[in-house]
């Protein structure tokens, strides 16, 4: 007997409308919805396609034959299964049991290990729960070193790179990902794209996911329709279920935190887990709305739609190159040592200590955007506390950041460790999540991180530098230079990305000493990894690069997919606009000009707004952070006449 059909009579949906993604199982996902007092939404999200000419996992079974295979790791019990079927019309099952007794067999949980004793063999260590891809490495890192090992992966749905990446961060000799099965869209996708449009305009409550190819697929389509940044906002705004750890990992990579999970992963469970909980969830993201300065006829049936305040705020919609009632306005630093308030708790802890308590965080970052009235807020943190993690000693003394232990030639890479942002920087994202939830629904808020150049020029030269020696020494060697910027590519973007999860609305690539290179050391050296970098990064989430002494390399940064470039001064913004191309543009004040008085200030600006002449997508800015000796009636003096400015 099935969950559902324990309690006939269970009418806890209340008549909320319920959307899933089931393609075969829709008929039964219907019916428990319907059990349970829904009105069911159900459209197919994907369809699964065998390979019946399975070449990939043939070339897998040659290559264990030749004994170059040392581990193999199942990912999944249908996958486990349809390869030995594969493999048995072209093998005997003797033969395969046999070649299959002398590998090491990693279970990704119970299901793939069940395969693999229904098939006479048996798991050499199963990946406890959650089984998602961190547990295998971890797993793997405590029962069996992968290092100078051939690695085979049996994949399900689509190819997980960050596993790739993490066998080879250990040293992995060789990898073999195959997949046995995949899966593809649906045929007709008009049913998804309108379900899609359904969840965005607000006619459905609760949303269930059942696996993690799901939610790639419907954010995939949401893509291709152009609304993957309003679908995730709408998943903010409703109820959504999640049958399991994977499903719920696969729909954090888009922004979407579920609101819970059921007791067991199948579908009857996961359907009364949402008659259970759904109706109370969603009085209480009502209640959020209505508290953030929405309005709203409550109703038990259709929660109202939250304010769309964010989505449309200036900062936002200038990234985006929309038309704006004026000229949005921060200033990088913002949160600094010019504000009186900052310097108070500054007398109180040492920097590196500010950064790493997420309240005080916190406090000097929303401060700083309510003392100016800045149209975004900038997270409070430094480039350099991913280095921490990275295996690197940071100090910061009267003189700036120190690094203890710099990276000085190739044999420095065996001591580089890869960084997971969530876990490994655990402050900047409990800072972000406090932030967001203090700051006013229509301010946005900027995470960073340093560029990868910027980054390593700091690693190798140990702290600031004048002559770069150290940095400049080491860009000869192309095989060492390489592997730290990829290191670095792979370290930052988990770090951005987790920080767009925890509640950042836009990121700045921070490439402070860029300008020390010439336009082809810039497009040899730096470009490749930017674009690298960017491309890593959540889709629909805006991404500012932003370095000093750009304007050679502007043929170049225009090619790297950046949302946003912000430039310095030393360069007219219209001229540069002009250079760049089709992009949103952020600048350029210098900020020395904050130093003088507030009839200069105001002149200097509207000169720049002149430039820009109001054509969409201009972020007003400095064109470097601002000066700590800086009046805070100055900075308040330049936010007042952008603000006050017409076309």
């Amino acid at each position: 007997m099935t969950p559902a059909s324990q309690d006939d009579d269970s009418k806890g949906l209340e008549g909320l409308t319920v959307a899933a993604f089931e393609s075969r199982m829709a008929p039964d996902m219907e019916k428990l919805i319907a059990k349970h007092g829904g009105i069911p939404r159900v459209a197919p999200s994907m369809r699964e396609v065998p390979l019946s000419q399975n070449k990939q996992a043939f070339a897998f079974f040659d290559a264990l034959q030749q004994g170059a295979v040392d581990i193999l790791v199942l990912m999944t019990g249908g996958g486990t299964r349809t390869l030995f079927q594969a493999l048995e019309t072209q093998y005997a099952k003797s033969r395969i049991q046999k070649a299959f007794k002398h590998l090491t067999l990693v279970a990704r949980g119970p299901k793939p290990a069940k395969a693999l004793v229904d098939y006479g063999l048996k798991a050499s260590v199963t990946v406890p729960e959650p089984n998602t891809w961190r547990e295998v490495l971890s797993t793997l890192d405590l029962y069996k070193s992968v290092k100078k090992l051939n690695i085979a992966v049996q994949e399900y749905g689509q190819p997980n790179p960050q596993f790739i990446e993490g066998l080879q961060e250990r040293g992995a000799k060789a990898i073999l990902a195959f997949p046995v099965y995949k899966w593809a869209l649906p045929e007709n996708i008009q049913p998804l794209k309108d379900l899609i449009a359904a969840i965005v305009e607000g006619e459905t409550q609760v949303a269930l996911f059942t696996s993690a190819q799901q939610a790639h697929h419907v954010f995939q389509v949401a893509r291709e329709m152009r609304m993957e940044h309003h679908l995730r906002e709408a998943f903010g705004r409703i109820v959504v279920g999640s049958i399991g750890a994977v499903t719920s990992e696969a729909l954090k990579e888009y922004g979407v935190t579920p609101d819970f999970e059921p007791e067991h992963p199948k579908m009857g469970f996961l359907v009364k887990a949402a008659a259970e909980q759904a109706v109370g969830l969603c009085a209480k993201k009502m209640s959020q709305t209505i508290q953030s300065g929405g309005s709203a006829t409550v109703t038990a049936v259709a929660p109202p739609k939250p304010p769309v305040a964010l989505k449309d705020c200036l900062f936002l919609k200038a990234c985006r190159k929309e038309p704006t009632e004026r000229t949005p306005i921060w200033i990088m630093r913002q949160a600094g040592r010019y504000l009186p308030g900052y310097r108070q708790i500054r007398a109180m802890v040492s920097f590196l200590d500010l950064c790493k308590t997420p309240d005080l965080a916190a406090e000097v970052t929303v401060h700083a955007q309510e003392t100016l009235g800045a149209d975004a807020a900038i997270l409070f943190a430094d480039i350099l506390l991913i280095t921490e993690p990275m295996g690197f000693q940071l100090e910061f003394n009267d003189s700036g950041p120190v690094i203890k232990n710099p990276f000085r030639s190739s044999a420095d890479l065996d001591r580089i460790r890869p960084v997971d942002g969530a876990s490994d920087l655990p402050y900047v994202m409990q800072a972000v999540r406090t932030i967001r939830g203090t700051l006013k629904p229509d301010i946005p808020l900027i995470g960073f991180a340093g560029a990868p150049f910027t980054l390593a020029s700091y690693l190798m030269e140990g702290g600031g530098s004048r002559d770069y020696f150290h940095t400049r020494s080491l860009l000869g060697d192309i095989k060492t230079w390489d592997a730290l910027m990829n290191n670095l590519v792979v370290s930052t973007a988990s770090y951005l990305n987790a920080q767009i999860v925890a509640g950042a609305q836009a990121v700045q690539i921070f490439d402070s000493w860029v300008g020390i290179l010439t336009p082809e050391e810039f497009q040899r050296l730096v470009l490749p990894y930017l674009k690298n970098l960017i491309h890593a990064l959540r889709p629909g989430v805006p991404v500012i690069y932003f370095g000093t002494q750009t304007e050679p390399f502007f043929p170049f940064i225009k090619q790297m997919g950046a949302t946003v470039v912000g430039v310095d001064w030393r360069v007219d913004l219209d001229k540069a606009w002009k250079k760049l191309g089709d992009v949103a543009i952020q600048g350029n004040m210098n900020p020395e000009i904050l130093l003088s008085d507030s009839n200069a200030i105001k002149v200097e600006a509207e000169r720049i707004l002149r430039l820009a002449g109001g054509k969409p997508g201009h972020i007003f800015n400095l064109g470097h952070g601002i000066l700590p000796q800086t009046p805070v009636e100055n900075a308040l003096a330049l936010i007042q006449t952008v603000k006050e400015w017409k076309t």
